[in-house]
């Protein structure tokens, strides 16, 4: 993270240089007439020394400006750009260290060459307003290529869990005991675990709560109406913050508040996957993965009996999978999906993505497009809405699972695509979640059932207003990018044709 000092230095830096240029004096010059080495002045200027106040006063003589005008932390009105990032709470908060990118360079960057900085930095932040992007945007996609860069496995974060269950003398069989985690929670962590409150507060009856932590009392408020796996993953993941010592944090899950810091998104993350590998044991879990995915044929319900088995929901099965898969299988073109719907009808909205190797498709869409209805993710949803609404009311939300190849049109991209859905009444929310997996070598090496006759195949595009199919029957909308794009490809061959006469 940049911390004052260093901001301050590098304002000074950009605005010494800035002046010795208006005044068209070469560093050789103006470190002569201030009785200064050129090799520090230049120094000054990246923002790597901040000189004493008899330097600056000797400065401000010989660049003809005022002393508390060369000290002020304004930068000049057409580097502002370059100011508004510097004291944005985005860039103090980011982890630089943590990308491999130490603040010296970022300095160097901007020292060099301000005038194309500025001007790149305020195209940025030109689509960030154009976006209608915030800065929790920034921190979540930063989470993002974080997880990217280490292919979405995190050996430290296994390790402590390991370290975890033989230390507390935990027994590593599945499902996980919920019951012995309340009991570190509650005697070893001081917790008090309130299940009745959240069940009469009308956010947490309206499925948007399920769990509150109260730091000054350490009482979790915890939705009773959770099934045992469910809370088994949250107080996980209250251990996981106390065992890994992360204090910044969010309070509530889901957390829907704006988040305050990228520490906080990150600490969330460590929490979450710390409760995953606990709930799922890696090396138990690939055992059972290698005998589902080295079947000649494909057994939906060899994948599916895995949630009960480890008695996890389908978001956290298939993200298990998704840090698992990489690592174990060496399936590293992999996407992971979670897509929400709030009723029937409702647009389907994709609340979560990560892609590893490369932006694969699907991908989010911020054109308020229509996703194609051909990915199983989509029709998956609208299945198990259509089996919720055939059974009882008191009955328990539908899950479904299936499997796709997707073939993008036109391109050699192929997938196989893993969804898991689930819905309940009409007007309640549904969603799904999926791993995406690239149809390479790797693949048919891996999954026996790749050529199973019996899976799935697709044609599939990115939306409805980009494909150019005529007789797709899930057509959600007209395709009028296709058609914007057979427009001009007239008019621009129409122009040609008169230029050359």
């Amino acid at each position: 993270m940049l911390n004052h000092g260093q901001i301050v230095r590098l304002i000074f830096g950009l605005k010494l240089r800035e002046l010795r240029q208006e005044r068209g004096l070469s560093p050789a010059e103006l470190a002569r007439s201030c009785d200064l080495s050129v090799s520090y002045l230049n120094e000054i200027e990246k923002g790597k020394k901040y000189p004493k106040a008899d330097k600056i006063l000797a400065l401000s003589k010989s660049l003809a400006v005022r002393y508390d005008q060369l000290t002020s932390t304004t930068l000049p009105r057409r580097l502002e750009p370059i100011e508004d990032l510097l004291n944005s709470r985005l860039l103090q908060e980011f982890p630089l260290g943590m990308y491999g990118i130490e603040p010296a360079q970022l300095f160097e960057l901007i020292a060099n060459a301000p005038a194309k900085m500025n001007a790149f930095i305020s195209t940025i932040f030109e689509i960030a307003r154009n976006y209608e992007m915030r800065q929790e945007h920034f921190f979540v996609a930063a989470l993002r290529s974080y997880q990217e860069m280490h292919d979405n496995y995190f050996e430290d974060l296994e390790q402590d869990v390991r370290a975890f269950v033989a230390s507390r003398q935990l027994a590593p069989t599945s499902p996980f005991d919920l019951e012995a985690l309340e009991t570190i929670l509650t005697e070893e962590y001081g917790y008090t675990i309130d299940r009745t409150t959240l069940a009469a507060n009308p956010v947490a009856a309206a499925g948007r709560l399920r769990s509150v932590f109260r730091p000054q009392t350490k009482t979790l408020l915890l939705l009773a109406s959770l099934s045992r796996g469910q809370q088994a993953f949250v107080l996980g993941r209250e251990v996981g913050f106390n065992y890994l010592r992360l204090k910044e944090r969010h309070y509530a899950s889901p957390n829907t508040l704006e988040l305050r810091s990228f520490e906080e998104v990150l600490n969330n993350f460590r929490a979450s996957y710390f409760a995953s590998a606990l709930l799922m044991e890696e090396d138990s879990l690939v055992r059972d993965l290698r005998q589902v995915f080295g079947a000649k044929k494909w057994q939906p319900t060899a994948l599916m009996s895995l949630l009960t088995r480890y008695d996890v929901s389908a978001e956290m099965l298939l993200q298990r999978l998704a840090a698992l898969l990489p690592k174990h299988f060496g399936l590293t073109s992999l996407f992971f999906l979670r897509f929400d719907q709030a009723e029937v009808d409702a647009t389907f909205n994709l609340t979560k993505e990560l892609h590893l190797s490369r932006l694969h498709n699907p991908h989010r869409n911020e054109l308020h497009e229509h996703y194609c209805r051909r990915w199983v993710s989509l029709r998956l949803i609208a299945d198990a809405r259509a089996v919720a609404a055939l059974a009882a009311p008191a009955e328990a939300p539908i899950t479904l699972l299936d499997a796709q190849r997707s073939r993008y049109l036109g391109t050699d991209d192929e997938y196989l695509c893993f969804t898991l859905a689930r819905a309940g009444a009409p007007g309640a929310p549904a969603m799904s979640v999926t791993v995406g997996l690239r149809c390479d070598d790797t693949l048919r090496q891996q999954f026996k059932f790749l050529a199973d006759p019996e899976l799935p195949v697709r044609i599939v595009n990115e939306t409805c207003e980009r494909c150019p199919l005529a007789d797709c029957l899930e057509r959600a909308a007209p395709p009028v990018q296709v058609q914007r794009a057979a427009e001009r490809a007239a008019y621009e061959m129409a122009v040609a044709a008169l230029v050359q006469g």
